[in-house]
């Protein structure tokens, strides 16, 4: 292992430098900003670290980017117009082999009081406490649940079967209510909330594999990085400490569909997967078929549509499948930031065109995770034969400090993105003696066992970790209420 990630150590910060640098794909294109219920935030795909779960990858697909914990009354429910997908391609050729598509439906109850002589529906989703039982919801005003199907072959006309709840045979699963307040769950307690929403996690049959698992609810954000200063003509100070900033992300929640699937179910004849997540609108027809889906939000790795599409082709890239990615190859061979950072700093960019970033990003990195026969496309890939690492031995810089488990070998919750791609950007693959590359960095720390106070700082409080170390990984969100303790 160590000697794998000695040779490629460069060629792991090249792909993630391509990329591109500052802020999880939050409002990252026009269109996108206009449906905030399909705006797909951030995809994960790793080996699972969890005990006894190494022989399983986890996908996470967050989406609704931005919460806030006092966004009610209505908080954040997802599109039942929308479809939800995350898509694998096993075979290299930049087409999804299997997809998971989510669908959700929203029952309004109309519950109501008695006022005067007639009964009133209340303007609130819950008229009194819920759980922490998944079934005791009773006094839930908006009940949430969804259905997830497998489709081998394409996405619209490959074989598609639903996925089931081991427990009982259904193909309907429930959602928890987003995280209301403590007031709102069953015992008024900071911990009651936890054990309600993990009584939404299932154990799933998958037709033609073993069973996996199933979540999908309201988690604390993970994505970290000095997010106002990034977008502020990066007004950050590159080559300062790695924990000198905030983490303005660090109190807001967001919405993630995580699976975890066998990896026998995901693997052909190479332990190399590609992988990203999609998400699509469209209107359920009168003749009760498929509606036709028009995607609106993609992502594979983090934070390409934000920085690295130009403005004008943002939209289209979202709309986009990784099939055609070659149209969008100038904004790999010529990136601009790069030239955007000589500007503003003074350091020389990379001669362009960059074919090796373009072979390294687009085909993933030879002895690492290329797939024996590729076409180049924009897809977070994996290989599956590496084994996974425990939380507290695993390096945030991934397979640039010798942990091949890591970025860009597939993408865990912990892998510090920003700081490896800011290396990579610059031109540490041209550079004479890599080892002595200045460690850029955005002074936003994180790693798999960092905890931060809702306020942004760093803390050694276990409470506020951001990250757990069982499925799904992400934490239980933060709560407005009550002020000010938020866990």
């Amino acid at each position: 292992m160590r000697r794998i990630c000695t040779h490629i150590a460069v060629a792991c910060l090249l792909a993630a430098g391509s990329a591109s640098l500052y802020a999880s794909s939050h409002r990252e294109a026009p269109g996108i900003t206009k449906t905030p219920k399909l705006d797909g935030t951030d995809f994960y795909m790793f080996r699972s670290y969890e005990p006894g779960r190494a022989d399983f990858v986890t996908l996470l697909a967050n989406y609704i980017p931005l919460q806030d914990t006092y966004g009610g009354p209505n908080f954040f429910t997802l599109d039942p117009d929308g479809l939800y997908e995350i898509h694998i391609d096993n075979d290299g050729d930049a087409r999804e082999d299997i997809t998971f598509q989510f669908r959700f439906t929203n029952t309004f109850r109309n519950l109501a009081i008695p006022v005067g002589d007639r009964f009133v529906g209340v303007p609130l989703v819950n008229v009194g406490t819920i759980g922490p039982n998944a079934d005791q919801n009773d006094n839930l005003n908006v009940v949430e649940t969804y259905t997830l199907d497998i489709v081998r072959g394409d996405r619209r006309s490959g074989r598609r079967e639903a996925i089931t709840n081991a427990a009982d045979g259904s193909r309907t699963f429930r959602k928890p209510v987003d995280r209301i307040g403590d007031k709102s769950i069953l015992g008024n307690d900071p911990a009651k909330y936890a054990e309600y929403a993990d009584n939404h996690i299932y154990n799933v049959n998958i037709p033609g594999c073993a069973p996996g698992r199933v979540f999908v609810g309201q988690r604390r954000e993970g994505f970290v990085v000095d997010l106002a200063e990034a977008f502020d003509l990066i007004n950050l100070n590159p080559l300062g400490p790695v924990d000198a900033k905030p983490n303005p992300l660090a109190d807001k929640n967001v919405t993630t569909m995580a699976l975890e699937v066998p990896i026998s179910c995901l693997v052909t004849n190479d332990p190399v997967i590609g992988g990203w997540m999609t998400a699509s609108s469209g209107k359920k027809r009168s003749d009760d078929r498929d509606p036709r889906f028009t995607q609106v939000s993609r992502l594979g790795h983090p934070l390409v549509n934000e920085l690295v599409i130009g403005l004008k082709d943002k939209d289209r890239f979202n709309a986009s499948e990784p099939k055609h990615d070659a149209r969008f190859a100038d904004y790999v061979t010529h990136p601009t930031l790069p030239v955007l950072i000589e500007a503003l700093f003074g350091v020389t960019a990379p001669a362009t065109p960059r074919q090796d970033l373009v072979s390294v990003f687009l085909t993933g990195l030879p002895g690492l995770n290329q797939p024996k026969h590729v076409v180049p496309a924009e897809e977070l890939r994996l290989n599956t034969r590496i084994a996974p690492v425990p939380p507290a031995a695993q390096n945030p810089l991934g397979a640039v400090a010798g942990d091949a488990a890591g970025f860009p070998n597939g993408r865990r919750p912990g892998d510090d993105v920003v700081d490896v791609a800011l290396r990579a950007v610059e031109g540490i693959l041209l550079s004479s003696n890599p080892a002595t590359f200045p460690p850029l960095t955005d002074g936003a720390f994180v790693s798999a066992t960092v905890a931060y106070t809702p306020e942004g700082e760093l803390t050694s409080d276990p409470a506020l970790r951001l990250f757990r170390d069982s499925f799904p990984y992400l934490t239980t969100p933060l709560s407005g209420s009550p002020v000010p303790t938020h866990q």
